[in-house]
């Protein structure tokens, strides 16, 4: 079978890492992918011409070539394409895509629509109000108690997230987000909600909900993404430094907490809603008080947390794909490796701010196998010869993830450091806590 997979990302590498692995898959294009999906078995980068996947155009565009490569099964990376429609326009072209349709993205693109969802389905998560009106909000928040999470109603990039620890810094994210529109129609609309301290964990998650299927939300392993740049949890939110899965401290009984007051109220809602949801979810968790709370859903999978959880998956991802696209995924078997994973990213100097881009990569590829560790790129391009011959050079903030699988979690975590040592290139930097214990600033962070 042949796979398209959108998106430029980590988490796209990894996608494409994890499908070349299936014997039923004989060709990956990946639009438009990056300079590591370019050098993948059985891959190839599909250059969209300007075209973006998120815009009617460029929609039209990859059905076309769909239709006439005979691609047997899309997979949607990102979330402004899914926002856009995308599945829903593959579905009505009667091609098979692993993506929520655009009416149940509107649970990772409105935290509006998603916190009246949790309310109205009885998912437990932190209190919290919507609001249009700049006046009516600042009120609020005076009549809160300090910290309080200020977060933008539509996608924002990552940006969207203010904690605001004084009256002070809650009247400027305010003001920025509504009144100037630093974030665009986006942040015109808030909520602000109750801030919660506790452990963040990631579940991601497979679903398949459809008129006349069997709904059904089989959940993944367990992740967690160190959000802060700097060590020790310190420093301003990203994209996300690195991730570990699975969670030592998400025991059975808060699984068993998760499945029951956040995963089956959802899956309750979504098919009351009567959502076409065949595709992934992410499902952002505080552990707080021996009990978990959802911070927010994502409609995709997360980054760089797929980095993280693919390399356990012992399941055919082509045959995990095709089931959620099919809607028959309730029959399908998830099977998991034994062992953790530590994927530590490397960021270009500056990043989340401005950052320098177009450095050649260095890697000892002979000495990176020897450690065994995978190298999934998020923000490098090919065309430029890097000392090693890598022809790899820098493009974006979060430049690479290498993830490294142990025996248990302090082996990978040394794997994991030990590759990094094969990989340079100017300006790099990255955290050096990946995998260990979760500092006390990590422990209060709120959704990013």
């Amino acid at each position: 079978m042949k796979v398209l997979i959108i998106g430029s990302g980590g988490r796209e590498h990894a996608l494409a890492w994890k499908l070349a692995q299936s014997n039923k898959v004989e060709k990956i294009y990946v639009a438009p992918g990056n300079g590591g999906t370019a050098g993948e078995e059985k891959t190839e980068n599909l250059p969209l011409g300007g075209a973006d996947p998120a815009t009617a155009e460029g929609q039209a565009a990859l059905v076309e070539f769909a239709r006439k490569e005979t691609i047997a099964l899309t997979v949607v990376g990102p979330e402004a394409p899914l926002a856009a429609g995308i599945a829903d326009r593959f579905r009505a072209a009667e091609l098979a895509v692993a993506g929520p349709g655009e009416k149940a993205a509107r649970l990772e693109t409105s935290k509006a629509y998603a916190k009246s969802f949790m309310e109205k389905y009885g998912v437990r998560a932190a209190k919290s109000r919507n609001f249009t009106d700049f006046a009516q909000a600042l009120a609020y928040t005076e009549q809160q108690t300090l910290p309080v999470v200020i977060k933008a109603d539509g996608l924002a990039s990552g940006k969207g997230v203010v904690i605001a620890a004084s009256a002070a810094e809650a009247k400027q994210a305010l003001s920025a987000f509504m009144k100037d529109g630093v974030l665009g129609a986006a942040g015109k609309s808030v909520v602000i909600e109750e801030y919660l301290a506790g452990l963040e964990v990631s579940v991601l998650a497979a679903v398949s909900v459809t008129s006349g299927g069997k709904p059904v939300i089989k959940p993944f392993i367990s992740a967690r993404d160190h959000k802060r740049r700097f060590e020790g949890g310190q420093g301003p939110n990203t994209g996300g430094m690195g991730a570990i899965a699975p969670v030592p401290d998400f025991t059975a009984a808060l699984q068993k907490d998760f499945a029951s007051a956040i995963l089956a109220p959802t899956l309750k809602g979504m098919e009351a809603e009567k959502m076409d949801y065949r595709g992934f979810i992410f499902f952002g968790l505080m552990l707080q008080n021996r009990r978990c709370y959802l911070l927010e859903y994502n409609a995709r999978l997360g980054d760089p947390e797929t980095q993280a959880v693919l390399p356990l998956l012992d399941s055919d991802c082509a045959e995990l794909c095709q089931a959620v696209a099919d809607g028959n995924l309730a029959d399908f078997p998830l099977k998991w490796k034994k062992g953790a994973v530590c994927a530590p990213v490397a960021a270009a100097s500056g990043y989340p701010g401005t950052f320098r881009s177009g450095d050649p990569i260095a890697i000892n590829k002979a000495g990176l196998e020897k450690t065994g560790a995978k190298l999934f790129v998020s923000g490098a391009q090919r065309g430029r010869g890097g000392s090693s011959g890598s022809g790899l050079h820098t493009s974006g903030g979060r430049v690479l993830t290498v993830s490294a699988r142990g025996e248990h979690a302090e082996d990978a975590r040394g794997k994991a450091y030990s590759a990094l040592r094969f990989v340079n290139f100017d300006g790099m930097v990255f955290r050096t806590d990946i995998g260990t214990e979760v500092p006390a600033a990590d422990k209060a962070e709120a959704a990013g």
